[in-house]
């Protein structure tokens, strides 16, 4: 079965969009990657979902509005991923968060936008989105669901006693962390998110976020500024745990950036770099190697600081793994939507803390009606094969 996902992160640049034809066999699957691509989102579509994240008041118009764009914009990714692939069974779409709503350490609610109903109209296949929620209600964080992928990805690259994780570089950093057979994962904190906003409100550039580093490799970090933002509480919470922009955002820095005004814009975005790597470097201390995904992936500054903030670890890429590092969020979402149709449990609930797995997701039918398969128990073994892109 080929399956497309589709996937929009916190950093809300671009659409990333891969389709994954999966084969299962006596409890094993396998997966390979036919096709991906990222498209990126306008300024302007860019500017209306960001218009929604806390600390914003927006109405239920707002949202609507916001739902209804990126359905469309999914949908148009969808179509044109398909016309480029050769097409696809079903369609798994996570859409874009807008809330992550954690009152007091705990998930209580999550929303993500882009209606799924816009995308099977448009493509007459079957959709299956909203994938947090079920998680959330049976106790979970509903975060990081690519534990789920990273602990198969992980197991050849646990052979030493120190382990190893996957680092996921996107508006939040998330880790998901392999010792033997024991997985852990949660968010370390902001890798782009707190970057992106302060670069946006000054208008740095005309995009909005820090291009290859650029302006953190014009500045140095400013050490004062940096120990305040790294002695914020979340930090010292245990995992399971999961964040968002709720907390890392525009509000959040104006407090500390008040008490020194006069500094240097790049030296601002240089600290919040900085900030990124020892709060992930301060969780994997221990382990053996790192393999790396997401925007952030793609900024050497970025990846300088953590090699030096981890002498004794391997930091490289998720291509190490054989998963393309810039679609590795978008075969998830494939993998997801294969096993929400088989029935099959796609979480780790001792990694986001739910009382159990759970099948993932709701269902919007295609064109025809909706036939699903005959439901599967749950996987002994998942293997990814050739899964960079072509």
């Amino acid at each position: 079965m080929r399956i497309l996902g589709l996937m929009s992160g916190t950093s809300c640049d671009g659409v990333d969009a891969a389709v994954v034809d999966f084969t299962y066999r006596d409890g094993h699957l396998t997966g390979r990657l036919q096709w991906a691509n990222e498209t990126p989102i306008s300024p302007e579509g860019r500017a209306l979902i960001q218009s929604l994240f806390p600390p914003a008041r927006v109405s239920l118009e707002d949202v609507v509005r916001a739902d209804v764009y990126l359905g469309e914009l999914f949908a148009e990714v969808a179509e044109a991923a398909l016309a480029a692939s050769g097409g696809a069974d079903a369609i798994c779409s996570h859409g874009q968060t807008v809330c992550h709503w954690v009152p007091d350490g705990s998930a209580r609610g999550t929303m993500q936008l882009g209606q799924p109903a816009e995308i099977a109209e448009r493509t007459g296949l079957p959709v299956v989105a909203d994938l947090r929620v079920r998680d959330l209600a049976a106790g979970g964080q509903g975060a990081p669901l690519v534990s789920f992928l990273d602990a198969a990805l992980l197991a050849p690259a646990t052979g030493s006693g120190r382990g190893a994780a996957t680092l996921n570089l996107g508006g939040i950093a998330n880790v998901t962390v392999r010792v033997g057979t024991r997985v852990e994962a949660w968010d370390t904190g902001p890798a782009n998110a707190l970057i992106d906003t302060y670069v946006t409100h000054l208008k740095l550039n005309s995009v909005g976020f820090d291009v290859d580093g650029r302006l953190a490799a014009a500045g140095s970090p400013f050490v004062p500024l940096l120990d305040l933002l790294a002695d914020d509480p979340y930090y010292r919470l245990p995992a399971p745990k999961s964040t968002g922009k709720e907390h890392f955002n525009w509000e959040y820095l104006q407090g500390p950036l008040a008490r020194w005004p006069r500094l240097a814009p790049v030296d601002v975005v240089a600290t919040l770099t900085e900030l990124t790597a020892l709060t992930v470097a301060r969780d994997l201390s221990a382990v053996g190697s790192v393999f790396v995904s997401g925007g952030g992936a793609q900024n050497p500054v970025l990846l300088a600081a953590l090699r030096r903030r981890l002498p004794e670890a391997t930091v490289e890429l998720t291509d190490q793994l054989g998963v393309d590092a810039g679609a590795k969020e978008a075969i998830l979402c494939a993998l997801i939507g294969w096993c929400t149709l088989h029935g099959v449990p796609a979480t780790l609930p001792g990694v986001t803390g739910a009382r159990g797995p759970r099948v993932l997701g709701t269902i919007t039918p295609g064109a025809g009606p909706l036939e699903l398969p005959t439901p599967l128990p749950p996987l002994l073994s998942l293997n990814l094969e050739g899964t960079v892109a072509p």
